[in-house]
């Protein structure tokens, strides 16, 4: 027997709009509920991703950000430098967590202050590797 289904990861936002407009650019997802109190994104219709990663919900609270976050996504460009480039013109910065000098990621806030890191890209070697344990399931399914 298998579990349930994670539906939605909540996020707690002084701003909704604010907040998901920043989520929906750095990952292309579309809004799908939209209220002054509450903001849902979905990943676009008909990608791999729909019906599969839960939704991300926006909601109002009153209260701003105090601590790090228990939480955190972590993204997977095809390139780091690139992307926290990007992120960076849609508002994210460079947190210091005390994650060190010597880490192959990096971490960043949203606008309202949420924490999520930028892995490395997968190496070629890792690449295939995914791809071979993929191809094998489905061989096996």
């Amino acid at each position: 027997m298998s579990g349930p289904l994670i539906q939605c990861f909540n996020l707690d936002t002084t701003d909704p709009d604010r907040t998901a407009s920043f989520w929906q650019e750095a990952l292309g997802w579309r809004r799908t509920y939209d209220t002054a109190d509450e903001v849902v994104l979905e990943p676009p219709a008909g990608s791999p991703q729909d019906g599969v990663a839960p939704d991300l919900l926006f909601a109002r609270v009153p209260e701003g950000k105090t601590v790090k976050n228990r939480w955190h996504p972590d993204l997977r460009p095809t390139d780091q430098a690139a992307e926290v480039a990007r992120l960076e013109a849609l508002g994210a910065t460079r947190t210091d967590v005390g994650q060190g000098d010597d880490v192959s990621w990096i971490v960043m806030s949203d606008p309202d202050g949420n924490e999520f890191c930028v892995l490395r890209a997968f190496t070629g070697d890792e690449l295939a590797e995914i791809a071979a344990e993929a191809a094998a399931k489905q061989q096996n399914s």
